[in-house]
């Protein structure tokens, strides 16, 4: 395998390849960084290369492996959401608000350090992680891959458009109301979002946040989730097991703060394609409402409390853009009673929704359609904003805030665009669904993202 397709690989491959020796960490970082290069020009991912720091881990990495040790992540690239620490580089979250350097790593750059990887680039977000497409004014508008004229989803949107594109095998996500998943089916890949708790730099947004990757292949989050998080069974394992016999409540409930976004017949029937696949599989599937009554609603006071709350911390708060504003303000009346009083719901919530419909596995759509066009939310502003993302997403907010796993895979495309679903498994049983995942992976014989 030539070094460019190894870029593209994953982790799985790459590791196999730097253990027989067959490419040093430093080559791969010097093919990754040509790659990210190139593939920027055309889909507008990458804030900044983090050339120093990939050479003096990728260095750090050959050393350690002539002398004989290993690591999880070991001499592997991995470009970091600017959404994370960097001793030295501007967290600027998206925006122009934010100037001050990092003193120091952040918990989860510190983790990555520790287990080898190397970190390549940081990559474009829209500002303050709140959107579901990836456009600011500060970085312009960041493409998918798959179709340059549709956006790769937000908020992490650059992860995805860059791992989509070939031009890193993994990179770091963060999902506070569907920012992993909702870019894994843009962008055709696996999004993956654990138990909250389990990740090292989560709990953003007063817990709905949580730290994940998106990866083209579910063995290589696997993987990377295995090297930085802390589960109650490890998920590497888990991809090669058969799951056990599942009960999966297929699902197209949504839960929209007015009238959600009519489901497209494409994403219905992609649900209704990944439900008999997992049938054959052995699973038992039967269809089931959601019940979203007050405490699943109350996620939004934690989403524009935590909102609020980022905003209040930029440098130069005057350097937001207006939308920001408007949507920061939103949550002025939010204080620390109802914000406490919200998580305390979602939890509850969360513990109690599989039990109460009777499934070990919820089956749902991740957004009503394929990717929009770039642009598509561009003339709204404010409240305007939330309500036709909530009315697109209806199916990502309560799934944080229940603090429950949940993970978008790829199921083929719509006149070249992908698809997916969601499956939404119980509060720590992340190797179960990641067993799933890998199971539906290898019954649906996806393709790679289209480059």
């Amino acid at each position: 395998m030539d070094e460019q397709t190894l870029v593209a690989a994953g982790p799985s491959a790459q590791l196999e390849a730097m253990r027989a020796g067959d490419v040093s960490a430093r080559d791969l970082a010097i093919a990754t960084l040509a790659a990210l290069e190139r593939e920027d020009a055309r889909v507008n991912a990458v804030v900044a290369r983090l050339v120093d720091e990939a050479f003096d881990a990728a260095t750090e990495a050959d050393e350690r492996r002539s002398r004989g040790e290993d690591g999880p992540l070991l001499g592997v690239p991995v470009a970091l959401k600017n959404d994370v620490d960097v001793a030295g580089r501007v967290t600027t979250l998206g925006s122009a608000a934010f100037r001050t350097p990092a003193r120091f790593d952040g918990e989860l750059v510190s983790v990555l350090k520790a287990a080898g990887a190397v970190p390549v680039a940081s990559t474009t977000l829209p500002e303050l992680a709140i959107y579901g497409f990836t456009e600011s004014r500060a970085f312009g508008i960041t493409r998918n891959p798959v179709n340059l004229d549709h956006t790769p989803g937000g908020s992490s949107g650059g992860s995805a458009a860059l791992v989509a594109a070939g031009a890193v095998g993994v990179a770091t996500a963060s999902d506070g109301a569907g920012s992993i998943r909702i870019p894994a089916a843009c962008c055709g890949l696996v999004g993956f979002k654990p138990t909250h708790g389990t990740m090292p730099g989560s709990g953003g947004w007063f817990g709905l946040s949580t730290q994940g990757a998106v990866t083209r292949r579910v063995v290589d989050t696997a993987l990377y989730l295995d090297a930085v998080g802390t589960f109650d069974a490890p998920l590497l394992p888990a991809v090669e097991r058969e799951p056990a016999r599942l009960r999966i409540g297929f699902t197209t409930s949504a839960m929209a703060a007015l009238r959600a976004e009519r489901l497209d017949p494409a994403v219905r029937a992609t649900m209704s394609r990944a439900a008999e696949l997992l049938s054959a599989a052995g699973h038992e599937i039967r269809e089931v409402d959601v019940p979203y009554g007050r405490d699943a609603r109350l996620s939004t006071i934690r989403y524009l409390a935590g909102i609020r709350a980022v905003a209040q911390q930029a440098d130069e708060p005057e350097e937001l853009e207006p939308r920001t504003h408007r949507i920061a303000r939103l949550g002025r009346p939010f204080g620390r009673r109802s914000i406490e009083a919200s998580r305390r719901a979602g939890e509850r919530w969360g513990d109690a929704v599989h039990e109460r419909l009777g499934v070990d596995v919820l089956l749902s759509p991740v957004m009503s359609s394929a990717p929009l066009e770039v642009g598509s939310f561009s003339r709204r502003s404010g409240l305007r904003t939330v309500l036709a993302m909530n009315a697109f997403f209806p199916y990502t907010l309560q799934w944080n805030h229940a603090g429950l796993p949940a993970v978008s895979m790829p199921m083929g495309t719509d006149d070249g665009l992908p698809l997916a679903v969601q499956l939404i498994g119980r509060r720590h049983e992340d190797a179960t669904l990641m067993s799933l995942a890998a199971q539906l992976e290898r019954v649906s014989a996806p393709t790679d993202p289209p480059r």
